[in-house]
C-alpha cells in the first residue's frame, strides 16, 4: 500500500464530507461543518495551510553526509519522529458511518504506538469517547495523549480519573474548542477559562498538562503563568473562529517569548515533512497532524498510518539531509530563506 492507494481506498468510505484530495488544504470541504472544514467562510483552515507553502528553505548539500537523528524526547519518553496525530472527535458526524470514535481510536492509538510516534485522542459530550480512548490508551502501555474540553470542574474530575487509568504520560485541553457549536449552551457549562480556573485544572490532572488553543504571546504567557508543561499553537483548524491568522505566521513570536521554559507544538495545515522541518526551524518542538491521519485511518487502517507515517518521516529525513542539518537540536531559523533580492519582496 502506498499514499495514493491510502486515497483512492478512502474516497469510497470517508463519507459525504471530506472528498480525501491528494492535498489536504481547506478548499473542496470549505465552511461545511459538520465535516471537515472550518467556521465561517473557512479561510482559517485554507490560510493556515497557504502559509506553510509560502515559507522557503536554505539548501545546502556541502556538509557531512550523515544519516540525520529525528528522534523527539516527549516527558522522558522518546519518539521515532518530532510529530503526533492530532485529536479528532465525532468522526461518525464528520466523516461517514464506517467508524465511530470508538473504533477510530482503537485503530489511530495502536498504529501510532507501533509506528514510533504517538496519537492525542479527541472528547465528546458522549462520556463513553473519552473512557474509549483512554482504554486504547492503555492497551498501548500508555502511549497516547488523551484531549479533554473545557469542561466545568466535576466534569473534568470524571475525565481525569479516566485519563489516570490510561497510563498516558501527559493530558491536553483543547481550551479553544469553547468556541465549538456543540459545546454552547450545555449544563453544566463548557467554555473558556480564567488563569486561576487553568492552574486548578492542571493542578487536579497530575500528568504533564498541554494547552492546546494558543494564538497569542500574551495567551502563551497565561499557560505558563496556569503551570502547563507545553502549547499547542492552534486556532483549531479554522473550526472555532473564521478571519485568524495562520498558525505558521505567530508561531516564532510565540516561541521566542516562551520558548525554553515550555514544550510548544504547533498544528494547522502542515502536511508535509517539508512542514515540520519549517515548524521546527520557526522554533516548534513538534507538530501536531490531524486530518490526514483520519484519511490515512479510513483508507488504509492501521497500514494507512503506518504508511503516512513513514512518508512524512522520510519527507522530513530527506530535507535534513539536504539543508545539512545533522539532528532536531540543529534546526534554526538560519535553515529559512530571508529574500533580499528586491525583486523577489
Amino acid at each position: 500500500m502506498n499514499y495514493q492507494d491510502i486515497l483512492t481506498q478512502a474516497r469510497t468510505c470517508i463519507g459525504p464530507y471530506c472528498k480525501a484530495c491528494p492535498v489536504c488544504n481547506g478548499r473542496a470541504c470549505g465552511a461545511q461543518m459538520p465535516g471537515p472544514g472550518a467556521k465561517g467562510v473557512g479561510d482559517t483552515a485554507i490560510r493556515n495551510y497557504d502559509a506553510w507553502k509560502r515559507i522557503r528553505i536554505n539548501m545546502d548539500t556541502i556538509s557531512p553526509n550523515m544519516a540525520p537523528d529525528t528522534s523527539f524526547d516527549f516527558f522522558g519518553h522518546t519518539m521515532k519522529y518530532p510529530f503526533f496525530a492530532g485529536p479528532v472527535g465525532a468522526v461518525r458526524l464528520h466523516y461517514g458511518d464506517m467508524l465511530n470514535d470508538v473504533s477510530y481510536n482503537d485503530i489511530l492509538v495502536s498504529a501510532c504506538a507501533d509506528a514510533g510516534i504517538a496519537a492525542f485522542t479527541g472528547d465528546g459530550t458522549n462520556p463513553e469517547v473519552m473512557k474509549a480512548a483512554c482504554s486504547a490508551i492503555a492497551a498501548k502501555d500508555g502511549v497516547g495523549i488523551p484531549t479533554v474540553k473545557p469542561w466545568d470542574v466535576n466534569t473534568l474530575k470524571e475525565k481525569f480519573a479516566l485519563v489516570q487509568s490510561s497510563g498516558c504520560f501527559a493530558v491536553a485541553m483543547d481550551i479553544d474548542a469553547a468556541g465549538l457549536p456543540f459545546l454552547q449552551n450545555l449544563q453544566p457549562p463548557a467554555g473558556s477559562k480564567t488563569v486561576e480556573e487553568l492552574a486548578e485544572v492542571i493542578r487536579s490532572a497530575g500528568k504533564p498538562f498541554i494547552v492546546k488553543g494558543i494564538m497569542t504571546v500574551e495567551a502563551a504567557k497565561k499557560a505558563q503563568a496556569a503551570g502547563a508543561s507545553a502549547i499547542v499553537v492552534s486556532n483549531h483548524g479554522g473550526r472555532v473562529l473564521d478571519q485568524c491568522p495562520a498558525t505558521a505566521e505567530v508561531l516564532y513570536e510565540i516561541a521566542q517569548a516562551v520558548g525554553g521554559s515550555m514544550k510548544i507544538f504547533v498544528d494547522g495545515g502542515l502536511r508535509t515533512g517539508v512542514d515540520i522541518f519549517k515548524a521546527l526551524c520557526l522554533g516548534a518542538d513538534a507538530a501536531i497532524i490531524a486530518r490526514p491521519y483520519v484519511t490515512a485511518v479510513y483508507g488504509g487502517g492501521a497500514e494507512g498510518v503506518q504508511v503516512y507515517t513513514e512518508k512524512i518521516g522520510a519527507e522530513l529525513v530527506d530535507t535534513m539531509k539536504m539543508c545539512g542539518a545533522a539532528s532536531l537540536a540543529d534546526l534554526s531559523e538560519k535553515y529559512l530563506f530571508r529574500p533580499s533580492n528586491p525583486f523577489l519582496s
